[in-house]
């Protein structure tokens, strides 16, 4: 891209960056906890932090306390389940009055035991079934989420990614979360730039968007992201080139 826009984009001095986890800044498994996480990379994002005077949070539909499991000791600050839980400077924020859904996830499993392959992870406030080892169960797997939503209520929303399909409260939303954080310390009157890669980012694109902000989409599909790179490894050598000598727009080709 032309010097010009990579000068509209501005510095990455002046950037606050949000990044989704799995499919993003790594490579998604077979199931949520067979992921590897690059050896180099909790050190990229710790530097990164330092250079963007903190305005660094990764955006994820995990629990926050994923996050930790995956990158210890970094403390990031984080909008964990989809925007509902926010960590910022080591304060944790989350919704007080969400029902705890055991039950009905008891339910789902014994709904799904024919199914031995398939998923269940149980975010307590919400439930995601995965069939990615189990693409034969995909149907009953859509089934009896969409019958548990519709039992749930207005309340809730079904949300789906890749391999995936999700319950979650209807207050949730990487829009929302990345919004919030854009009005605290050290977000505010920063640029905003999201990365992410699924169905589920989409929404924190729009939102980031609006703001005239910097979206990138790992791998195909569409999107309304604004940028595309196609993989984990490719943001990795982005992000370390902002290390080395400051934001090139040049890694990032339109989508």
């Amino acid at each position: 891209m032309a010097s010009a826009e990579a000068e509209r984009l501005g510095s990455v001095a002046d950037a606050a960056l949000f990044v989704d986890f799995d499919g993003t800044l790594v490579e998604i498994a077979a199931t949520p906890d067979a992921v590897t996480v690059d050896p180099g990379l909790p050190e990229l994002l710790s530097r990164l932090r330092d250079l963007l005077g903190g305005a660094l949070a990764i955006v994820t539909g995990r629990p926050v306390a994923g996050i930790d499991h995956f990158l210890p000791g970094l403390d990031l600050d984080a909008c964990g389940m989809h925007g509902l839980e926010r960590r910022i400077a080591g304060h944790v924020a989350f919704p007080d009055d969400l029902a705890d859904l055991s039950p009905q996830i008891a339910r789902l499993r014994a709904r799904l035991a024919n199914h031995p392959g398939l998923i269940i992870e149980d975010k307590r406030i919400g439930v995601a079934v995965h069939w990615r080892t189990a693409p034969q169960g995909e149907q009953d797997a859509r089934a009896a989420i969409d019958e548990l939503a519709r039992e749930l209520g207005p309340g809730y929303k079904i949300q789906d990614g890749k391999a995936v399909r999700e319950i979650v409260s209807a207050r949730a939303g990487k829009g929302e979360g990345i919004q919030a954080l854009m009005r605290s310390r050290p977000y505010a009157g920063r640029r905003p730039f999201f990365v992410g890669d699924d169905k589920t980012d989409e929404h924190g694109f729009a939102a980031v968007n609006e703001l005239d902000g910097v979206t990138v989409k790992i791998g195909p599909g569409d999107t309304l992201a604004r940028y595309r790179l196609s993989s984990s490894a490719e943001l990795r050598k982005m992000l370390e080139n902002w290390l080395a000598v400051g934001f090139s727009a040049d890694v990032l080709p339109l989508a």
